[in-house]
């Protein structure tokens, strides 16, 4: 079997040893471990690239406007998390070539996508209006003449939906991804030793 390509990261010392706790299971126990981060690292990726637009070049004065922010963010996630869980998550998934798993990893993220989005488009506004009575003491802290404006009220609530509609749909990408898009590594009952380059 020939060397796969893998990422060193330095939390791979603490994540064997919490993992190494859990017997014949310390294998899926570190797998999830390091899915979960690579998607903590893909969540600020997301809200920080959906920040980034927001500010700049696509704030959300319309429906339209917040679903284009939203998607560009979750394509740089996606990217991102594809590229972490392809060679620190799963470096002994090989069966399959890069472009196979990436279209699987594609479509279990878009199909999360989409369930987000439509999430996303019916509660930002509800969101905002809900929470922004709760932060704006906090901000007449700092900025007591501050009068908040509608795209505020619409910023905050569509950072609060995406945050929401993350921790539901990291649920959904870890377990379609692992039994699904990385069924090949050992412990599945699908498992193939047959590496691909």
């Amino acid at each position: 079997m020939s060397q796969v390509n893998t990422i060193r990261n330095p939390l791979d010392r603490f994540i064997l040893s919490v993992a190494g706790r859990f017997g014949s299971k310390s294998k899926e126990v570190e797998r999830f471990l390091k899915f979960a981060i690579v998607g903590m690292m893909g969540a600020v990726v997301d809200v920080g690239t959906l920040v980034v637009l927001q500010a700049t070049i696509l704030p959300p004065r319309t429906n339209t406007s917040v679903i284009i922010a939203t998607t560009i963010a979750f394509l740089a996630a996606v990217t991102h998390n594809f590229l972490w869980n392809r060679f620190w998550t799963y470096p002994d998934s090989r069966s399959r070539s890069v472009r196979r798993q990436m279209v699987q990893f594609t479509i279990v993220s878009i199909s999360g996508w989409i369930i987000r989005t439509l999430w996303i488009t019916l509660a930002y506004q509800p969101l905002g209006d809900l929470f922004f009575p709760v932060v704006l003491p906090l901000i007449h802290l700092f900025r007591p003449e501050y009068i908040p404006s509608a795209t505020a009220i619409s910023k905050l609530g569509t950072i609060a939906a995406q945050l929401i509609g993350i921790a539901v749909i990291v649920n959904w990408n870890f377990l379609a991804n692992r039994f699904w898009t990385y069924n090949d590594v050992a412990g599945s009952d699908n498992a193939k030793n047959t590496p691909v380059a």
